[in-house]
């Protein structure tokens, strides 16, 4: 007598935010029985990535996990058993889940998902081609990033460092964190010195036409406007949005304000560029703004390729 064939189990279930976030534990028990130069501790961390990415993804929906080529993902990640014969759910991929948690947390910023984009390329060539890529790899130039974007990872699912690494580890971890923040901070005040001094160096006339053409340069709707920390000019910052938009009518005039979290900052003025929310924050350009933009209601509702716009004003208070 022939078995009965097995449903494919349902994405809801094995792509569920506490399943994958058990396979993390299971993947840093081994990560943290290695050696921390040893290319095994650098590898399982990368495993460890990526079920703490997806884990934290799929707390806003297992849906967001289907790979949308074949919309019988989509159903069987909302709990519906796909018809199709021999079905097993394919997810999307890493780089994808990264992109999609960079627009839905405003807490995974540029700087997290930078490192989680380059972390996993190091697995990828690890696994998929004869490249010894974690050879060498001393933890000291990556491990504090990975605990910071872990302890973000798992802060948005209402998790700590301890629920994944252990008490013991978690201990470890934050003050690796305490210590990268100093040195980020330490490296962008260096940054901000060299800058002024280079700045104090032009003689006065290049001093005011650079001051003329940054003031130009940093208009409202290319970022919001701040003061240069190194030569007192105005420059901009830009970010990422952490909010939905707030949407007010006024007679024929819509408006929609929207707070971002800024990820980097430029100075056309002295040629300062910061990149990172950690360095903003140590430059003391780190606080969140406000993206204004408004529309004419006939504009709002047309199709969107009619639907012009006004400029966005990224200085307006909330």
């Amino acid at each position: 007598m022939k078995d009965e064939a097995k449903e494919a189990p349902l994405a809801s279930d094995i792509w569920s935010s506490d399943q994958l976030l058990i396979k993390a534990q299971r993947y840093a028990e081994t990560m943290l029985k290695a050696d921390r130069n040893d290319w095994h501790f650098a590898l399982w961390s990368s495993l460890v990535l990526e079920y703490l990415l997806r884990g934290a993804l799929a707390d806003y929906s297992p849906a967001f996990l289907a790979d949308k080529a074949d919309w019988n993902n989509l159903a069987s990640a909302l709990g519906y058993q796909p018809k199709v014969k021999k079905f097993t759910p394919k997810s999307i991929p890493t780089s994808e889940v990264i992109s999609r948690l960079s627009v839905l947390d405003g807490d995974f910023d540029v700087e997290l998902a930078g490192f989680c984009q380059a972390h996993t390329s190091l697995r990828n060539a690890e696994l998929h081609s004869g490249e010894i890529a974690f050879d060498g790899k001393s933890h000291a130039n990556w491990l504090a990033r990975f605990y910071r974007t872990a302890k973000t990872l798992l802060s948005s699912v209402g998790r700590d460092l301890a629920f994944v690494f252990g008490e013991a580890e978690a201990k470890v971890a934050e003050q690796l964190i305490l210590a990268y923040v100093d040195e980020a901070a330490k490296a962008v005040q260096g940054i901000i010195h060299a800058h002024s001094e280079a700045w104090t160096a032009k003689d006065e006339n290049e001093r005011a036409r650079l001051v003329s053409l940054a003031s130009y340069w940093a208009s409202p709707r290319t970022g919001h406007r701040v003061s240069c920390p190194a030569c007192k000019s105005v420059a901009i910052v830009v970010g990422a949005s952490i909010s939905p938009p707030q949407k007010t009518i006024e007679n024929d005039l819509i408006t929609e304000k929207q707070r971002h979290l800024p990820n980097r900052f430029e100075c056309v003025a002295c040629g300062m560029k910061i990149a990172g929310l950690s360095q903003l924050l140590a430059a003391g350009l780190g606080d969140t703004y406000v993206q204004t933009s408004s529309y004419d209601a006939s504009e709002y509702y047309a199709p969107a390729d009619e639907a012009d716009g006004w400029e966005p004003d990224n200085n307006e208070p909330f």
